[in-house]
């Protein structure tokens, strides 16, 4: 079950986004630039190779952002999937923008926000993006970076204010805390991309409050990161066992119990490997019975 040419339409089987029905296994294209998700890509064929394969196994969520790149992930996906398909939903995010070194600086002044979704709307040639996440800062990144405050109604305003205007047609939320959540909702809030895997649940609350409104949830490092203190999901012990005993591999366990675990959760995996995208897409064909789900459940993520 590494990898299948079996088409799967729709991955994961279907929940809907912003009012448009989406496969739960999407794909997000973070890892398609360069080193540091800066620059052109190392292979631009495979690049384009791996987004029309994706929608060729059925895949319609596209997750990216105009700062990837920068402009390097919306350039490819305009260039390999350009006019697009009529059921491809795809998703951006505003609230940052990279430095001439390729650093990650803040953009979250309101006007920043708009420039950011005009910016996403002419590198991918379309009139409305189907959701934009306002990607919020944490303090330690407010404090490490010196920006200042921004106050959450004026960002809201200005995400209302552009879907007003047709620009985008959902808004989404990113990084966010509970009450912050909780104070966007009348903003009419259709997605949450918050940290959350199966080693990592302290957003639990947060997925609690999403289901509460139907809102869909959308993690990041869904099976874990690199970055410190982020536990590798795929090397968990009992991960690796259960993917043994499945036929599978530990990323596919992984994102398989996301998709389990609950109904609002949609998966977006990025790689620039055709034969990855192919195991990820997979994983719909990954069940976890009963035993497996209660052994994974019940995991902690180990000591860092």
């Amino acid at each position: 079950m590494t990898t299948t040419d079996l088409r799967i339409d729709p991955p994961g089987g279907t929940a809907v986004l912003a009012g448009r029905p989406v496969a739960r296994i999407g794909f997000g294209a973070m890892q398609l630039p360069g080193p540091g998700v800066w620059g052109p890509p190392r292979d631009r064929e495979m690049a384009l190779a791996v987004l029309r394969r994706a929608v060729e196994l059925g895949v319609n969520h596209i997750d990216t952002a105009q700062y990837y790149g920068p402009d390097v992930a919306n350039e490819l996906i305009h260039a390999a999937l350009h006019p697009y398909p009529e059921n491809l939903v795809l998703v951006s995010k505003v609230g940052a923008e990279r430095d001439a070194q390729g650093g990650w600086i803040p953009a979250q002044r309101p006007g920043q926000l708009r420039a950011g979704v005009e910016a996403n709307l002419r590198s991918l040639s379309v009139e409305q993006l189907d959701v934009v996440n306002l990607r919020l800062l944490d303090a330690s990144e407010s404090d490490e970076l010196g920006e200042e405050e921004v106050d959450l109604d004026s960002q809201l305003d200005e995400m209302v204010a552009l879907r007003d205007e047709g620009k985008i047609r959902g808004i989404g939320m990113s990084n966010v805390t509970l009450d912050q959540l909780r104070h966007a909702l009348p903003a009419g809030i259709v997605c949450v991309q918050n940290p959350y895997s199966l080693l990592d649940r302290s957003n639990e609350p947060l997925l609690d409050l999403c289901r509460q409104h139907e809102l869909a949830w959308v993690p990041f490092f869904p099976l874990g990161s690199a970055f410190p203190g982020i536990p590798k999901v795929t090397e968990h012990p009992a991960v690796v066992g259960a993917a043994i005993a499945l036929g599978a591999t530990p990323a596919q366990v992984g994102l398989a119990w996301l998709l389990a675990h609950d109904r609002q959760i949609l998966v977006i995996p990025g790689t620039s490997s055709q034969e990855h995208l192919a195991e990820n897409v997979a994983t719909a064909q990954v069940r976890l019975d009963t035993k497996t789900m209660s052994l994974l459940d019940g995991l902690i993520a180990p000591p860092q």
